[in-house]
């Protein structure tokens, strides 16, 4: 399907222009290479083709005031034959696009093709008819010499100057999806598939189906999502998720295809094929939200409603003033007033202006590791006033860590780990494998345990050796006492206590706490620099939120929240108007990452989490949320700037082409110089869209 940029509602089979805007169509589809869009080569064909009628029709009509060999011409019977031949093809087959779209803008919307259409359209018609019946036209046509000047040369430049801006334009449109392209190049075009045999074989990467065997070599990059199956190595994720440093990668973990092998050669099984991995869906995400519009573009839909019908009612009056006072010969001063205004004052800027600066940021951010759902969540995410955090894997790394072990008089840490890890292992819970974890750090070996059960809400009991071990709360150990202020001085500061019984006695206590995520603390103070006001929703204890919210100065602590009180929560956030966005990465969350103005789903998060927020980040590394709200008010100031370039220069130039300068200074503007202008000024927004691309955040 093709869908146009400017609106992407309007959507068709086959390449084409829009009805609403007169826009070139594009594809909805990324394509591995850029291509040449269809327009574009036939803009190029006809821009090529015109070149050397139009550079005749000036030398013809210039020639003569440059030229003193050459001013026979000026008054030469057959030189308005001459150029009536030479503008006809130009205007009649290269400007038939353009002709074509702004009579059929009469029937839908007017539009920017409208103002083209209508400029050439009285230029060439008034010269054809000048040239054959000018009996008809009245003294104020006629300069002193008694001819009637003809508009053959501007209406034919209009139409190639026209057709070049149209070729840089869609140029410079084409490059806003290299960034997406440059992600499609992240995947290998062949893959190592080892067959049942054990044998090595290379393969295109379009063969390569789901639980296919493949091997990836030293410094290669992985050819589709999977998991390892054998080897080890360091693995560069960082064009993806935007991760600088290479992770640890073993039998077991899942790899992203595009990602690049370090030192070792790894086994692995293909989860899915290329076409489905995660860099597919990556670029089916960003280019779906490219199509999308944001709250802004709004704005410009509200002034082209009006802008053109405007323009067309300025064009007139301008030329009726010219015709009423103006200088001789006053009917041809009053058409080229015309003409000017309407080709000067093509809203095609201000309709680009914030479709080309939405499409290139979502592109650089799918490089720096932020997706974009929508084009609305990105300017959201730019105007907000308050993030509310998740406290577990958002704040914190959200797994366990036993950060001390106390122990009872005559027991050795040893021991009582090794029996404790013996029956956790055996445990889901996320305190238990913190045990088990905290023995492997230690290098004790767990024992073997017999006879475990678990219990909900209290812990976990079995055998080990020759002695009966109970792990888990205060009151299911039943050990709690034996510890006193010193446990309650623990849970105050939000540790997570484990006690070990053996034989029924107090034999130690595990403190866990989950620790915060390496780069909380700096990415807290830039958002606050930024402005924001930071809180913290969590499920979990007060005591645990209050002593990260102490420890990296958020704001606010609302604690001990059920899911559906995260979303009321937001919903009291907003009150007053405040734009409020919410960083979360469970289940939990889901309903207030809804209920926010934009969601942002941390990477490794639950995919209901992902689904129901507006920005995805593909690290949980906090600095992401730093890095998607740089480029997201670095975008919306880019719309801004686009948009009083603009309006500005429609503001500016159309009162010069109607000619307000003429009474002081004698001069007016010609209806060339109004088609280059207005060339250039969709050119220079396009350009100024295409900075967000180096951004660097």
């Amino acid at each position: 399907m093709y869908a146009c940029p400017m609106h992407p509602e309007y959507r068709r089979a086959e390449p084409g222009h829009c009805a609403l805007c007169g826009c070139a169509l594009e594809s909805e589809v990324v394509a591995a290479e850029p291509g040449i869009l269809p327009e574009l080569a036939d803009f190029q064909r006809r821009l090529a083709w015109s070149l050397p009628c139009v550079v005749a029709l000036l030398a013809l009509t210039m020639g003569p005031m440059w030229i003193s060999g050459l001013a026979w011409l000026e008054h030469s019977s057959w030189s308005g034959w001459l150029q009536w031949l030479l503008a006809t093809p130009v205007v009649a087959w290269a400007g038939w696009p353009f002709l074509r779209r702004a009579i059929s803008s009469f029937a839908v919307r007017l539009n920017m093709f409208t103002l083209i259409g209508l400029g050439v359209s009285v230029a060439y018609l008034y010269s054809v008819a000048a040239l054959l019946i000018p009996g008809v036209f009245p003294p104020s046509a006629r300069s002193e010499m008694g001819g009637i000047a003809l508009y053959f040369e501007p209406a034919a430049v209009i139409v190639m100057l026209v057709l070049a801006g149209q070729v840089l334009e869609l140029r410079a449109r084409a490059r806003t999806g290299d960034a997406l392209r440059s992600l499609l190049d992240l995947a290998p075009a062949m893959a190592l598939r080892i067959d049942e045999a054990g044998s090595e074989s290379e393969v295109a990467l379009t063969e390569v189906k789901a639980q296919d065997k493949l091997r990836v070599l030293p410094g290669a990059r992985i050819p589709v999502d999977g998991l390892i199956i054998e080897g080890s190595s360091a693995v560069d994720e960082s064009m993806v998720t935007g991760e600088s440093i290479p992770v640890s990668r073993a039998a077991g973990d899942r790899l992203i295809g595009g990602t690049v092998n370090g030192n070792g050669s790894l086994v692995m099984w293909a989860e899915r094929s290329g076409a489905q991995g995660t860099l597919a869906r990556i670029v089916s995400l960003v280019a779906e939200a490219q199509r999308s519009r944001a709250p802004i573009h709004a704005l410009a839909d509200r002034v082209s409603a009006w802008f053109v019908p405007s323009i067309v009612l300025v064009a007139v009056v301008s030329s009726l003033v010219w015709w009423w006072i103006g200088p001789e010969p006053r009917l041809a001063h009053a058409l080229v007033a015309g003409v000017t205004v309407l080709i000067i004052a093509c809203p095609c800027a201000v309709g680009l202006a914030t479709p080309m600066s939405m499409t290139v940021a979502m592109g650089r951010g799918a490089r720096l590791g932020v997706l974009f759902r929508e084009a609305a969540a990105l300017e959201a995410l730019a105007r907000l006033d308050v993030l509310a955090c998740d406290k577990t894997g958002t704040l914190t790394v959200g797994q366990p860590v036993v950060e001390a072990i106390w122990l009872t008089e005559g027991w050795q840490e040893g021991e009582v780990l090794r029996l404790a890890a013996g029956v956790a292992r055996q445990s889901d819970h996320p305190l238990a494998k913190a045990v088990v974890r905290a023995a492997r750090d230690r290098g004790v070996r767990p024992a073997l345990a017999r006879e475990v059960q678990s219990v909900a809400g209290g812990g976990t009991r079995g055998r080990c050796d020759t002695f009966e071990v109970t792990l888990g709360s205060a009151e299911f150990s039943g050990v709690g006492d034996a510890f006193g202020a010193d446990a309650d001085s623990a849970r105050r500061s939000g540790a997570s206590l484990v006690f070990c019984a053996l034989n029924g006695q107090a034999a130690g206590v595990f403190v866990a706490r989950d620790p915060l995520r390496a780069e909380a603390a700096a990415a807290v103070q830039k958002l606050r620099q930024l402005g924001l006001r930071l809180v913290m929703l969590t499920g979990d204890s007060q005591p645990a939120a209050q002593y990260v919210a102490n420890t990296l100065g958020l704001d606010q602590v609302v604690a001990g929240l059920r899911p559906e009180q995260k979303a009321e929560a937001i919903r009291r956030l907003q009150v007053g108007g405040a734009l409020v966005g919410m960083a979360g990465d469970g289940i939990n969350d889901a309903p207030a990452l809804a209920a926010a103005d934009v969601g942002i789903a941390m990477g490794g998060g639950t995919d209901v989490a992902k689904q129901t927020a507006g920005v995805t980040l593909l690290t949980g590394d906090l600095s992401a949320i730093v890095r998607a709200l740089l480029l997201a008010r670095a975008t919306l100031g880019n719309v801004r700037q686009n948009l009083w370039l603009a309006f500005g220069y429609n503001a500016l130039g159309v009162p010069l082409a109607a000619g307000v300068l003429y009474p002081v200074l004698g001069w007016t503007l010609t209806p060339a110089f109004a088609a280059l202008a207005m060339s250039l000024s969709s050119v220079t927004v396009i350009a100024n869209a295409l900075r967000l691309s180096r951004l660097r955040v």
